[in-house]
């Protein structure tokens, strides 16, 4: 290479920068994703339904921060859907409790599982409602959430209710 002129040293230079440039954003913009495990641990053995219903709790926002929540599966809740509160009083202590139960419950098989939440935004819901949910599950320290925008012809009519 030595005996290669300046000028084409500094071009095969900058091309070898520039190749490596181009491959490590490539592989940085790479998509990442998030493992979603709801397979059956047997974690809720003390609970006499199946442990996806009562891992899960699912929260629907609508206008003037109307919040409707239900757990397990809408079609046959564990518990109804119950429209409830923002703030200590109301979600946070919902998700506390239901979380530390079923910690403790997952904990007598040597594992420490809280809760799913599926947060539902419907689009009259404001961005600030979703931003209180959020702060809530990072509070009581819940691991496995997810935002979804897609609501059921079920849920729909629930958000209808007044």
């Amino acid at each position: 290479m030595q005996n290669l002129p300046k000028k084409v040293r500094t071009m095969v230079s900058v091309s070898f920068l520039l190749i490596i440039f181009f491959m490590v954003t490539i592989e940085l913009s790479k998509p990442k994703i998030m493992d979603l495990d709801f397979s059956d641990h047997g974690c809720c053995d003390c609970i006499p339904h199946h442990s996806e219903e009562n891992r899960s709790i699912t929260i629907l926002l609508d206008k003037n921060d109307k919040l409707i929540y239900f757990i397990g599966f809408l079609e046959n809740p564990i518990k109804k859907p119950q429209t409830i509160a923002y703030g200590k009083e109301g979600i946070h202590k919902e998700l506390l409790v239901r979380n530390t139960f079923m910690q403790a419950c997952s904990s007598k098989l040597g594992r420490r599982e809280g809760i799913s939440v599926i947060i539902k935004p419907s689009k009259k819901s404001n961005y600030g409602n979703l931003v209180d949910i959020l702060d809530e599950i990072k509070i009581i320290g819940i691991n496995s959430y997810a935002i979804v925008d897609d609501f059921t012809p079920e849920e729909t009519k629930l958000l209808a209710i007044k």
